[in-house]
């Protein structure tokens, strides 16, 4: 069963978030990120301040998948990833 519009924002919210506190993550969480972005961004639910933001963070989402190093790659984007959980909420 797939993820109705709330769940998937607070999905997104919480890896972000983990990423943030935790400053480190998995490349499964980042193809995770990636896959939510692509379906929030077709779901005429979300609002636009939220749409705005939603292609950084599938970059970022993205680049972490390929990252030889992806802690370092979180803790390079800890002021995004405040601020993008920060416009989801």
């Amino acid at each position: 069963m797939p993820l109705n519009y709330e769940h998937q924002m607070t999905v997104l919210k919480d890896i972000l978030s983990n990423h943030q506190t935790d400053c480190c993550g998995t490349v499964s969480e980042c193809e995770q990120i990636e896959r939510l972005v692509k379906s929030l961004m077709g779901n005429e639910q979300v609002e636009s301040h939220v749409k705005n933001v939603l292609p950084s963070i599938y970059d970022y989402g993205q680049a972490g998948k390929y990252s030889a190093d992806l802690d370092s790659h979180i803790s390079a984007h800890q002021r995004q990833l405040s601020e993008w959980v920060d416009q989801l909420t």
